[in-house]
């Protein structure tokens, strides 16, 4: 057997993350949702942290107190990768996407990338591939316009003596490694920025998505793939609809849920503070502004060392129901993590006292170009959006 400290390649070798979730287990953890089947009946295989209130920063890293601390996911000399959402940063220079409630607020991952390196972090890379090749990380500016990702990056290298560093997956991934896929595609090519990191950790924001239902911390994963291979060039941007198969919530979900198996996340975290309702995952596709303060009367952070745990209690929050959502069905059949509310261990805040309406998109998978997908053309695709 390799060593614990060796990392992903294209030989399949086993890495340092995936040597400690088997330990983990071994140990009884919940640690990353692995561990299901392990426990007692009726005891909890997952845990998701709740914070609200109105400073991003001080609320991150309360959530993550509220799992142990980042000491519990962080090692002293580990390389981190952390994936926000950053849909339409490529557009920022014309709106503001952070208000609007589309792109995962910079004072969160800052906050995170900060507490890493506190734990000891080697390396912390912030990065995505947002259908741009390079993306404007200088426009990732906080809510309040005092600084940015890009910013922040040298602030924090400059201050623990460990490089930050914010990356443009499609242009600074020094190579691509293939991660098994189950589907038509047979393996799936991720940036090594994230295959290799010892740690992964996804902060999307709250946002439902009329071809996927929802994008939260799974769905996450589309963005660290090369649309230069997977994409076409539309309307001056790259969409991966070209090889990616969008002609049902789960054709698609079948795609990065097999990324997610591959790379195995060990942390998510779940902005609620400005979402997207409707018909997401922008405004401009057709989705509306949720500001969690006016709804619920205070912004509001989750947290879970199981994504499926984590997306599954941000879909209760946003009134849907998990066994309702593909991508959450199939993670949990697939054994990724947790769906049954009463396995997960809320803490922090009760769930009722967390429910909000919103609203959810109406589905319209694309056909044209869907390998695989049905022959069918239409607006609303082909009736197996379940």
């Amino acid at each position: 057997m390799r060593g614990p400290t060796e990392r992903l390649n294209v030989t399949g070798n086993i890495t340092r993350r995936e040597f400690a979730v088997g330990s983990a287990c071994a140990v009884g953890s919940l640690a990353a949702g692995a561990c299901l089947g392990t426990t007692a009946p009726g005891e909890p295989t997952a845990r998701v942290a709740a914070v609200r209130g109105a400073n991003l920063a001080t609320m991150t890293r309360d959530v993550l107190d509220g799992l142990g601390g980042i000491g519990t996911v962080v090692g002293e000399g580990e390389t981190v990768f952390i994936k926000p959402n950053m849909v339409t940063l490529p557009g920022a220079v014309q709106s503001n996407p952070f208000a609007s409630g589309e792109c995962t607020k910079p004072e969160i991952v800052v906050a995170v990338a900060e507490e890493c390196l506190k734990a000891g972090a080697a390396e912390v890379v912030i990065g995505d591939g947002s259908h741009q090749p390079v993306l404007r990380w200088d426009l990732a500016t906080t809510l309040d316009g005092s600084t940015n990702l890009a910013q922040e990056a040298v602030r924090l290298t400059a201050a623990y003596g460990r490089p930050v560093r914010v990356a443009s997956l499609e242009v600074d991934s020094p190579a691509w490694v293939e991660v098994p896929s189950g589907t038509y595609l047979g393996t799936i090519a991720v940036s090594s920025l994230v295959a290799n990191a010892d740690r992964v950790i996804s902060i999307p924001v709250a946002k439902t998505h009329s071809w996927a239902q929802l994008t939260l911390a799974l769905k996450n994963f589309i963005g660290v793939t090369p649309f230069t291979r997977y994409g076409e060039f539309v309307n001056g941007y790259w969409d991966r609809g070209k090889e990616f198969d969008h002609s049902s919530t789960a054709a698609i979900a079948a795609i990065y849920l097999d990324i997610v198996k591959g790379i195995r996340p060990d942390l998510a975290i779940v902005d609620f503070s400005i979402g997207v309702e409707g018909d997401g995952p922008t405004l401009g596709h057709g989705g509306h502004r949720v500001d969690m303060k006016e709804r619920l009367g205070s912004w509001l952070l989750i947290a879970s060392t199981d994504l499926v745990a984590a997306d599954a209690t941000a879909a209760r929050i946003m009134s849907h129901d998990p066994a309702r959502m593909t991508q959450l069905r199939m993670g949990y059949e697939m054994g990724l993590g947790e769906i049954r509310g009463e396995r997960i261990e809320l803490v922090g805040e009760r769930l009722e006292d967390l429910r909000v309406a919103w609203t959810p998109a109406q589905l319209r998978n694309r056909l044209a170009s869907s390998p695989g997908g049905c022959p069918v053309f239409g607006p609303m695709g082909c009736g197996r959006n379940v």
